[in-house]
């Protein structure tokens, strides 16, 4: 059992929720969770790494800070190593059952739950990969899928690009069951993530999870969903609209950041079904298109 060294974040109060989930999404070493203490944000690392870390998650807030975030990298510090055990166990106590909308329900795979008969139960342990469903941007996806449920969309054949731990694949192949998926990121824990999820989820016969790049992809989806960083959304729009027929959901965006995306897919050749910000966060928001 090696030691692990703490990494920590202080952060405007204002803030401190969407840096958490930043440093989560944006910095590998802290893939694993963050956990909030008051106005800071802290991560865990080996001894090894605290280095690299350190300039890492720097340089990283500088970024933020340069884009109106009240975070300041001259202030990053560490603390006292911890115990391996208690670093890997420590963000499960903030990662309990959750209901997202009306049906989508996540568990975690260390908690119990007696779904109701309407409930889409998605069974999940994220592990090192971006997803448990608690991030405005995962909901955004999850609340429009519930919507396109609603109103009698049934696609058969899904992209998740970005997958990080499959949520979003497994909410629509166990809400569609008919439908079949493709689930792609270039983080290689992520697509084993992905792949024992839906294992767990008894959807692995549906669900081919891979490290292929969006641009060597062939086939077009009925259903295209990327929740990743608004900057890569820009560098694969085109590879985006090639391989969506019908429904393009993009998620991860600051609120800012979402009309000027939307503007560049519909310059593009999509329509512009809407852009919304999240209830639960307003400075997230999603856009959905079409073709």
């Amino acid at each position: 059992m090696g030691d692990w060294v703490e990494i920590i974040v202080p952060v405007g109060a204002a803030d401190v929720d969407d840096v958490a989930a930043l440093i989560a999404d944006e910095i590998p070493f802290a893939a694993a969770g963050t956990e909030q203490r008051g106005d800071e944000v802290v991560f865990w690392v080996a001894e090894a790494d605290v280095a690299a870390a350190l300039i890492e998650t720097r340089n990283t807030c500088a970024r933020w800070a340069a884009g109106g975030m009240a975070v300041d990298g001259t202030r990053v510090h560490t603390a006292a190593a911890m115990p391996e055990v208690e670093w890997r166990d420590a963000w499960k106590k903030y990662f309990k059952v959750t209901r997202i909308t009306r049906q989508f329900v996540v568990v975690p795979s260390w908690e119990t739950y007696e779904p109701q008969p309407e409930d889409v139960v998605i069974n999940l342990d994220p592990g090192m990969a971006f997803g448990t469903g608690n991030h405005a941007s995962t909901r955004l996806v999850l609340e429009h899928l519930q919507v396109m449920a609603d109103a009698g969309a049934a696609p058969s054949r899904v992209l998740d690009v970005g997958c990080g731990s499959g949520i979003l694949t497994i909410a629509a192949i166990k809400r569609w069951p008919n439908a079949t998926a493709v689930a792609i990121d270039n983080d290689p824990i992520a697509v084993q993530a992905t792949a024992e999820n839906a294992l767990a989820n008894k959807v692995a016969d549906r669900v081919d999870a891979m490290g292929t790049p969006i641009g060597e992809l062939i086939e077009a989806f009925p259903l295209v969903v990327g929740n990743i960083q608004a900057h890569v959304l820009r560098e694969i729009k085109a590879s985006l609209i090639k391989r969506c027929s019908g429904t393009l959901i993009l998620s991860g965006l600051l609120t800012p950041q979402a009309q000027p995306l939307a503007d560049e897919f519909v310059a593009a050749g999509m329509k512009l079904v809407k852009i919304r910000a999240s209830a639960a966060d307003a400075e997230w928001s999603s856009v959905v298109l079409e073709v």
